[in-house]
């Protein structure tokens, strides 16, 4: 990409800081969504009648339109505009919140919950790349994406806190209908406020071949994860879709290789960095989203504790992702090399998880719970902010929106395989430990006990394995990630040309 002319604005934006207010707040409503809707599925199937076989599709219609159209709405934000893209997706998203929380049957439910999934794809892609290239300045690029990171990691606990105080107070439609505001707050604030470097919009044609394939072969994928979950890993129609997710994905790579507009141009992929977070960020979201999981039914089935108590319950590691992200991040990323932070933020995250694996029946919150938690968002968030900024420096403007998407891809992807690979690790070994152990529990109450320590079992077996994914996830970044730290000037293209810096354009008030 050649040096862009002298006389182009190159002054940062006046309002970048008011506009990192509302991509944020936009990121933090998905990121809410994404376990919000958990703690409130019990109430909506008893009122809407939804039957148990159908009430996972709650969950999955969101994941599969989010996760299969995700590659697709980071292309459209290339090439219809960033804002635009994002303002849209707040909208849309918006509206299907509101059918959601309208909602007065299984239909309707489902159906509002795969619009928001659409539009989420929209969004989240956009949010990022706005701020990828709205943020140049390597110091200022780091703050921006420290608060970011830490919403993108810590955002999901918040979500089991509020759902749990809107269930619990309220009704489970407020678990939708509490995104109104806050998409209409992000949306207002964006039109007003953000403004996009001009010349980074991407308007060759669009890749129909590379939509289709991209988007079945997530679905497959997707849905082969959570269909392995509850039908079994052998089942044939899990395997189906495993082969065809394959096939498909494969046939996308030789689309993009040969056509001339690619959707997901492969130097996105094939630079060695970007590579290394997209592999080490997706490794590190299975085990989150198990611990999310396990966690959860830990408090609230072992001991007792109500949605709204568990929800506070994680408070201490939503404070870990905060610190980690903003002042440890933050601090250290224009001084030493991404790796240098990712790694020993994957293996801090992993001594905390570590800690977990000796969970019992009567274990202490505060003597283990609350320190494995501390260490894993400390670590996390000290991760997940120079994984954010890595995953699109140095992008060639153009590919931005894709770039972005990748990101989430990994993590979508990342969160599907883990609810479904350590929930069922988990479930075998609560079995095994029920069938070793069965004769020994002749009355009722022995019974209860029996299951309570088999479950906590199969969880310690499950976390076991997440505390294997996260020292791989630390070797990943540290073996890939080899660029060094970034100075403090703006931060440099790539693609065609990269080696000539490139000041990204700004559009002035």
């Amino acid at each position: 990409m050649p040096k862009v002319p002298d006389n182009t604005l190159t002054v940062p934006d006046p309002g970048r800081w008011k506009a990192l207010v509302f991509i944020a707040l936009a990121q933090l409503m998905v990121v809410l969504d994404a376990t919000i809707v958990n703690i409130a599925l019990p109430s909506a199937q008893q009122d809407l009648g939804i039957s148990d076989g159908n009430r996972q599709w709650v969950i999955t219609a969101y994941a599969l339109a989010f996760g299969g159209l995700l590659l697709f709405g980071g292309r459209i934000a290339d090439l219809w505009g960033r804002k635009r893209t994002f303002v849209t997706g707040l909208i849309g998203f918006a509206a299907a919140s509101a059918l959601g929380g309208a909602a007065t049957g299984e239909a309707t439910m489902l159906g509002a919950r795969a619009l928001q999934g659409a539009f989420g794809a929209l969004l989240a892609p956009a949010a990022l790349s706005l701020l990828a290239v709205t943020f140049t300045d390597a110091k200022e690029r780091a703050k921006a994406f420290g608060i970011y990171g830490a919403i993108a990691g810590g955002g999901g606990a918040v979500g089991l806190i509020l759902g749990g105080f809107l269930t619990q107070y309220l009704n489970w439609r407020w678990t939708f209908f509490v995104n109104i505001p806050f998409a209409v707050v992000a949306a207002v604030g964006a039109y007003l406020v953000v403004r996009e470097p001009a010349g980074g919009r991407n308007r060759s044609a669009l890749d129909i071949p590379g939509v289709v394939l991209s988007t079945l072969g997530l679905v497959a994928l997707v849905y082969g994860f959570t269909r392995a979950e509850s039908d079994g890993w052998t089942d044939a129609g899990t395997v189906g879709l495993f082969v065809g997710s394959v096939v498909l994905l494969i046939a996308f790579v030789f689309t993009e290789a040969r056509v001339k507009s690619p959707l997901l141009p492969l130097r996105v992929l094939t630079d060695r960095n970007r590579g290394g977070v997209y592999l080490s960020l997706g490794l590190a979201v299975i085990a989150m989203f198990g611990l999310f999981l396990f966690l959860t039914y830990y408090l609230q089935v072992v001991k007792g504790y109500s949605p709204l108590k568990t929800g506070f319950a994680f408070l201490p590691m939503i404070a870990g992702m905060i610190v980690g992200s903003t002042q440890i991040g933050t601090r250290l990323m224009t001084r030493v090399p991404p790796r240098f932070l990712m790694a020993p933020g994957f293996l801090t995250a992993g001594i905390g998880m570590l800690l977990l694996t000796q969970l019992e029946i009567g274990t202490s919150y505060a003597g283990l719970i609350l320190p494995a938690q501390l260490l894993l968002g400390l670590g996390m968030g000290t991760a997940f902010m120079p994984a954010m900024s890595l995953a699109t420096l140095g992008v060639d403007p153009r590919d931005a929106g894709v770039a972005s998407a990748m990101v989430n891809t990994s993590q979508q992807v990342g969160g599907a395989i883990g609810t479904a690979l350590l929930n069922t690790i988990a479930a075998s070994a609560t079995t095994a430990y029920l069938t070793d152990h069965a004769a020994g529990a002749t009355t009722p109450a022995a019974q209860q006990l029996l299951q309570l320590q088999g479950m906590v079992e199969g969880y310690a077996a499950a976390i076991w394995w997440a505390v294997g994914i996260l020292a791989l996830s630390a070797t990943i970044a540290f073996v890939l990630v080899n660029t060094g730290r970034p100075g403090g000037g703006p931060v440099a293209g790539s693609g065609a040309g990269a080696e000539d810096e490139v000041r990204v354009p700004v559009v002035a008030h």
